[in-house]
């Protein structure tokens, strides 16, 4: 029979915890000393500091040897945090994102490039895309849809006016609260939200605040900005925004659909390489005649490409013009992906390639 726990057994173990992560403190900046070599060497030779490629191959490495029982998410977040802080030590990234802090879109691009990346929340998409352009920021965070809510069409327009490629998705799992200065429901007079999160909330807000007025607000992190400052006022809002701004919780997750996401898309000058799991965006311009459409279609039905996404906008140049976005599985180095793009190509009045990226499979349970 095995001898009863003792409170001694506890310390024995918490010592064997501690020279653990000794060793793990050890392996961190040991690992880091030859990140900074690495860096040094791209320095002399002119090469990009950050490799999206290089990431998604360390932790997805990482993943697949992982035998338990850590947690992959976890383990997915702290490597994150890992090659963050290696990479601000060779040169910091300059991230731009739809502001201000603690919005969704600055919760996406901590959730991509960690918390150490050099942020620089801006007022506007459009600021987003000027910011990577004008090489303000090496990279840019901009939301392009919602499950519940549908696509981002200002996000859309944009991609018709700069030159700019998608370089990856994020898929962020969104959850709203109801914060307030006090954290007491009874003494909530109006709420401020931004108008998607409300519409997010729409029958929650009816059944528990019913006669209580939903003002706008630019954004949740700036509805949580106002009720910060007003002893009667309630914000929808993120955890971060709420922290930031140092409101208590009335209620977590007031979103009506749980399964609740928003896509954003990562923007830069260049796209990476394929790996084998990647999408590929394009939008184009038809001449308006019968079957232009389901014509411009029948390549990739013929090269058996599954497109995952058809939107259309009017293209604001013409009228009655109108401008058909796709997403589709795959990257323009395959042969079939490029090979269909071209031929659609000979139909079109215009044709633009977005980018191609890896899938981003993080919500896949």
């Amino acid at each position: 029979m095995s001898e009863k726990p003792d409170v001694k057994d506890i310390s024995r173990l918490r010592e064997k915890i501690d020279a653990i992560d000794s060793q793990i403190l050890k392996l961190l900046n040991k690992r880091t000393k030859i990140a900074i070599e690495i860096a040094d060497i791209k320095r002399a030779l002119n090469l990009k500091f950050y490799s999206p490629e290089r990431e998604r191959i360390i932790l997805n490495r990482i993943t697949s040897l992982n035998k338990g029982p850590f947690p992959n998410d976890a383990l997915r977040f702290i490597f994150r945090e890992i090659l963050s802080a290696a990479l601000s030590l060779e040169q910091p990234l300059k991230v731009a994102y739809l502001g201000p802090e603690g919005t969704f879109t600055h919760l996406a691009a901590i959730r991509h490039f960690g918390s150490s990346a050099s942020y620089m929340p801006v007022e506007s998409i459009k600021a987003t895309f000027d910011s990577v352009e004008s090489n303000k920021a090496e990279y840019g965070i901009v939301p392009i849809e919602n499950s519940n809510e549908g696509v981002v069409s200002y996000t859309l327009d944009m991609f018709m006016d700069y030159d700019l490629k998608i370089s990856a998705e994020i898929m962020l799992e969104i959850s709203h609260n109801l914060v307030s200065k006090s954290g007491d429901k009874s003494r909530i007079k109006k709420i401020y939200s931004h108008p998607q999160a409300a519409a997010q909330c729409r029958m929650w807000l009816e059944k528990y605040m019913p006669g209580i007025t939903v003002f706008e607000a630019t954004s949740t992190s700036r509805a949580a900005e106002i009720a910060s400052k007003d002893e009667d006022a309630a914000a929808i809002s993120s955890e971060l925004a709420a922290k930031l701004y140092d409101l208590n919780f009335v209620e977590k997750n007031i979103e009506d659909n749980k399964k609740n996401y928003t896509r954003f898309l990562m923007i830069s000058k260049d796209y990476p390489a394929k790996t084998g799991q990647d999408k590929t965006s394009i939008l184009f311009s038809l001449k308006d005649r019968p079957g232009a459409l389901y014509e411009s279609l029948q390549p990739f039905m013929a090269s058996k490409i599954n497109l995952n996404k058809i939107e259309s906008r009017p293209s604001k140049r013409r009228a009655w013009e109108y401008i058909f976005f796709i997403d589709m599985e795959g990257h323009i180095e395959d042969e079939k992906v490029l090979k269909a793009i071209e031929k659609t190509k000979e139909i079109c009045l215009y044709l633009k390639h977005l980018g191609s990226y890896p899938i981003d499979k993080s919500l896949e349970r």
